[in-house]
């Protein structure tokens, strides 16, 4: 089965690398920071990704809502699907929405992104889409209401949904990120009856998440807590966890001191203070160190959130951030952004292997139920 992505709010692009490593092919990709569009572009270049076919669209979403762009956007999808199936992704900038963020909710800047991302796909009518957002949507009263409204709007346009709030570490990622992830396909695409379709989402569909790491495993663990911070110092892998889960996994995996992005990193002013907290001391809202045989906190490095390195004294590389978010080794980011953009657009992105587990899932149901159907 064929399957072509509208991806929005690509950043540099780490949810969609997880849909094309799955065969999806992503045709139109639209960032409005024009830095994290040129991370996009470098590193799939430099992967030897395919171009999207409609190109790479710097610029508000909004402007696919009126004018040329609109009619040239309604007749591309009307093409592709004639013989694919047609999905839009995308995660809308969420400060709004975090817990430690603005609060602002549905109202704020960034807030109606999200109402922006909803017009898109009521105008456009994907035959399914990918919704990711931060935990705070979900858990926050207030802004429940607003997405449960807009969970409304998706279902009186003939779409079935389902949705989770998942964990990264579900997925093989050594990092404990939770994000909404909200899923809708129409339902005339699984069964004429919309409740027997419902039914067969709920059923059957699932988000793609490892069972060799799910949360009764992990916590049955002995972590590490908190070690004297030795700079250079060996500390041997304790027995009772999951190394696949840890840093230092990931850093040997992606070979993270040979990579291209090795030696960018901010270099401190003194070194005093990082000589004085401790291997695996994350207590502190910034400034923590991560321990090597743990998994790491939420990377959210636009916030003024600074990640240490393990067993040496100074902040991770930007090599080191991108093994936390689960990228293969082979994924690099130009040098011609500025450190603090290149941290940005890491903290930004969905995690690669949670993205893959999700594109296998939905590849897996809509190729099975549209078949068949």
């Amino acid at each position: 089965m064929n399957f072509k992505i509208f991806s929005f709010f690509s950043g540099a692009g780490f949810l969609d690398l997880g849909f094309e490593k799955e065969g999806y092919e992503v045709v139109l990709v639209n960032e409005f920071n024009k830095e994290f569009l040129h991370a996009y572009q470098y590193a799939h270049k430099k992967m030897n990704m395919q171009e999207p076919q409609l190109g790479y669209y710097c610029g508000d979403i909004n402007d696919f809502l009126r004018g040329d762009l609109k009619k040239h956007l309604k007749k591309n999808i009307i093409k592709f699907k004639a013989d694919s199936l047609v999905g839009f992704i995308g995660g809308p900038p969420c400060p709004d929405f975090s817990v430690a963020g603005k609060n602002m909710g549905i109202d704020g800047k960034n807030g109606m992104l999200t109402t922006s991302y909803k017009r898109m796909i009521l105008e456009y009518e994907p035959d399914f889409f990918v919704f990711e957002n931060v935990k705070g949507l979900w858990s926050t009263k207030k802004h429940r209401l607003e997405y449960e409204k807009i969970k409304a709007a998706f279902r009186r346009k003939g779409y079935i949904l389902i949705d989770k709030l998942v964990n990264s570490l579900d997925y093989g990622v050594p990092q404990e990120r939770e994000r909404v992830i909200l899923f809708g396909v129409k339902s005339v695409l699984i069964d004429d009856d919309k409740k027997n379709a419902t039914k067969k989402l709920k059923e059957k569909f699932d988000f793609g998440e490892n069972k060799e790491y799910t949360k009764s495993k992990r916590d049955i663990c002995e972590w590490p807590n908190v070690d004297i911070f030795r700079e250079n110092f060996e500390r041997q892998q304790p027995i009772d966890i999951i190394p696949e889960l840890t840093i230092e996994y990931w850093f040997k995996l992606n070979d993270v001191y040979n990579h291209y992005n090795s030696d960018d990193f901010f270099l401190p002013r003194s070194i005093d203070r990082f000589n004085t907290i401790n291997e695996g001391d994350v207590s502190k809202k910034s400034f923590k160190r991560l321990h090597r045989w743990r998994y790491s906190p939420t990377a959210a490095y636009g916030n003024n959130e600074v990640h240490l390195h393990p067993y040496k004294a100074r902040r991770i590389s930007v090599a080191e951030a991108l093994a936390i978010q689960s990228l293969p080794k082979e994924y690099v980011i130009s040098k011609e952004l500025s450190k603090s953009d290149m941290f940005k657009t890491i903290g930004n992105g969905v995690p690669y292997l949670m993205s893959k587990g999700l594109a296998k899932s939905i590849n897996c149901f809509l190729s099975t139920e549209v078949k068949e159907r």
